[in-house]
């Protein structure tokens, strides 16, 4: 029998600090990226705003938790795509554009998001924008090609 091959998804930022800093249902998507069942993409500019929220004073997080989250918990485990630029996708924020972005550069079969904006498209090129209960659910039933 072949090994299952893992699923490429872009997660939000969102999701990804509530996954590392919070758990509860996000913190499901870090025991998929380390069983290597699911493969986050990352680009240059989602990994910037990674670290930039995680340095947030809210969080409280040292410069030495914040690069164990960035080296240890995430940069092992993501692959990092070359996104290609160009006019806005999200009129109302483009900043969200980098998720999009590296979801089509790197063949994503879906984006985890929690931010309004993404969702609201519900997909980009055919590529599912998922709440992460939504993106549990379609897991478990197998339903991700």
């Amino acid at each position: 029998m072949g090994q299952k091959k893992m699923i490429p998804v872009v997660i939000d930022t969102n999701v990804v600090v509530s996954a590392l800093l919070f758990g509860g249902g996000p913190a499901k998507l870090i025991e998929l990226w380390k069983e290597k069942r699911i493969k986050p993409l990352i680009s240059e500019e989602i990994s910037t705003e990674y670290l930039r929220v995680l340095a947030y004073p809210k969080f409280r997080l040292s410069e030495e938790e914040i690069n164990f989250i960035i080296y240890q918990e995430i940069l092992p485990y993501f692959k990092v795509v070359k996104c290609v630029f160009g006019p806005p996708i999200i009129k109302e924020d483009p900043d969200d554009d980098k998720f999009l972005r590296c979801a089509e550069a790197g063949n994503a079969k879906a984006i985890i998001s929690g931010d309004i904006h993404l969702l609201s498209l519900e997909s980009y090129r055919s590529i599912p924008i998922l709440t992460p209960t939504q993106f549990f659910e379609i897991f478990a039933k197998n339903q991700i090609v």
